[in-house]
């Protein structure tokens, strides 16, 4: 837990419980696996947290996390991790007694949000932010339609570890048979739409939100290519889609970021409505 947090798209983090497994590529150099290590902790190992469960209940008699806080969740985890199970419920009751504060929840495993939702979620919580991880245009293909299928007040997706361009106007979304052969059938995420299904209609809500972010604090961190958030920044201008780029990674930081903020000239800050 954290009272204040360097997340610049944060303004607090909440962990309810830590440690993870790896599941795709932009896990490979996880700052949670390193440091949990340093503290001689298995990072594997999912385990409920004995002081901090409960934080955002005593945030709010304290006055040490303001009201209208953004709570970045699970940042040492992952929300809907299996072995989360038995206390997932608990930590949703938690963030619905506490309405003051607006929780981002991001996940790389969005197959799951939709079994372990509250049962009151209906068209999804106010004070809650979906989000997704997605590193390259596969990572986007597999994670996107789920996201996109799952009713939420606001919709995000951070691509930090940005390891290779993402065209969010042309995620895939299924599969056509064209010419003798099937290929992705493709959509733009920062648009609602709905697909004509053999199992009925499928309603695509829009992503609202986009964080991109270089790989950083490592001696030897993956290539980033401004050009990569350009090519999303354009994207998102036309769109009317905010875009919030964390850090162009490497090193050593310039001016507080890893790598710095700006990018072609440009730094982007923008949050939601």
């Amino acid at each position: 837990m954290a009272e204040r947090t360097g997340i610049e798209w944060a303004d607090a983090t909440w962990n309810p419980w830590m440690g993870c497994t790896k599941v795709s590529e932009g896990c490979k150099n996880c700052y949670m696996f390193r440091d949990m290590k340093r503290y001689g902790k298995d990072p594997t190992r999912v385990v409920r947290s004995l002081t901090t469960f409960k934080a955002p209940l005593k945030w709010l008699n304290d006055g040490k996390v303001p009201a209208g806080a953004k709570i970045f969740t699970c940042s040492w985890s992952d929300f809907f991790h299996p072995d989360a199970d038995p206390w997932r419920q608990e930590a949703w009751d938690i963030i619905g007694r506490t309405p003051e504060f607006t929780y981002l929840i991001l996940t790389k495993r969005p197959e799951r949000i939709a079994a372990h939702l509250p049962k009151n979620w209906g068209e999804g919580w106010p004070n809650v932010w979906l989000g997704v991880s997605a590193e390259n245009q596969d990572r986007a293909d597999e994670r996107l339609f789920l996201l996109m299928n799952t009713p939420a007040r606001v919709r995000f997706v951070s691509a930090e570890p940005l390891l290779g361009p993402i065209d969010f106007t042309r995620v895939a979304v299924g599969k056509r048979f064209v010419d003798g052969k099937w290929e992705a059938e493709r959509y733009n995420a920062f648009q609602d739409r709905v697909l004509f299904t053999d199992e009925g209609d499928v309603e695509l809500g829009r992503i609202h939100w986009v964080i991109t972010g270089g790989e950083s604090d490592f001696q030897a961190p993956r290539p980033f290519n401004p050009g990569w958030v350009a090519d999303i920044a354009e994207e998102c201008r036309r769109h009317g889609t905010a875009l919030f780029h964390k850090q162009n990674g490497g090193t050593r930081k310039v001016d507080g970021a890893w790598g710095g903020r700006e990018v072609i000239g440009m730094v982007y800050s923008e949050f939601p409505r």
